[in-house]
């Protein structure tokens, strides 16, 4: 197996868990600051808006064997469908639809593709993934609207606001000079599993501010132990706007669905 295939290949099998755990759990490690004495009742929230994105990026894979980089060409059209492809040293080698129905991925080296469906995946999470879920995660925005029953708490520099779904505590961090969410950390206490991520490097993108770079670490049990998986990303390019994209995607009859 070559250099591009065996990068494909690591990426085939990662690419399903990046975007639909990347929602999931976001976290940095920082000293804890004890919690005010009146916690806020609300909090503001800047979350990017937008009819089109379209973005270019570096992602970088490591699990407990190995590591790859690729590079990333997204776009998203808003509620509707996320379109990715992905090359390695200048040659394009995989593609990713997502849509409300579910996440297929194309591994154009190994002419197979993979099809996720979100009851599937959340049910192998015991978390609710779905289009939504995964599309705000991506452009750092709140996995879970605000209600009225979510957890307040005041910190030094950071609102703290937990929720709850189902099994999974999430813990959200807002900045409150900024108020970008910067940290989110969904876990799960039956099973020990986190999802952990770290936005930074706000830029503007439009009138919002954006997270050009991004830090994910899964933590999972499997039947082979302790698995850990991380994956940078960092943008070169992020923009929106009301200018129509194009999304082809399609799947040549003689690739393997795996």
């Amino acid at each position: 197996m070559n250099k591009h295939s065996i990068s494909l290949f690591f990426i085939k099998r990662q690419i399903g868990i990046v975007f639909c755990m990347a929602i999931v759990i976001m976290s940095c490690s920082k000293k804890a600051v004890p919690t005010l004495p009146f916690p806020p009742k609300s909090i503001d929230i800047q979350e990017i808006d937008f009819e089109y994105f379209h973005g270019k990026a570096r992602l970088n894979f490591k699990d407990n064997t190995r590591e790859r980089e690729v590079k990333a060409n997204i776009r998203i059209r808003k509620d509707s469908v996320i379109w990715m492809t992905f090359s390695v040293i200048g040659v394009q080698g995989g593609k990713a639809l997502i849509n409300k129905d579910s996440i297929t991925i194309v591994s154009t080296v190994n002419k197979e593709y993979y099809v996720y469906s979100y009851e599937e995946l959340s049910k192998r999470f015991n978390f609710k993934i779905d289009f939504y879920v995964i599309q705000a995660a991506m452009l750092g925005n709140l996995i879970i609207p605000k209600q009225t029953i979510d957890d307040i708490q005041e910190e030094e520099k950071f609102n703290r606001m937990l929720q709850s779904q189902g099994s999974v505590g999430i813990k959200n961090y807002i900045n409150k000079e900024t108020k970008k969410l910067e940290m989110v950390e969904l876990s799960e206490a039956s099973t020990g599993n986190q999802l952990k991520l770290d936005y930074s490097d706000f830029q503007p993108v439009g009138d919002k501010l954006f997270p050009y770079k991004g830090v994910i670490d899964v933590l999972y049990k499997s039947p082979k132990g302790l698995i850990n998986n991380t994956i940078v990303f960092e943008y070169s390019k992020a923009e929106v706007g009301d200018r129509e994209l194009r999304f082809p995607f399609n799947i040549p009859k003689r690739y393997d669905r795996r």
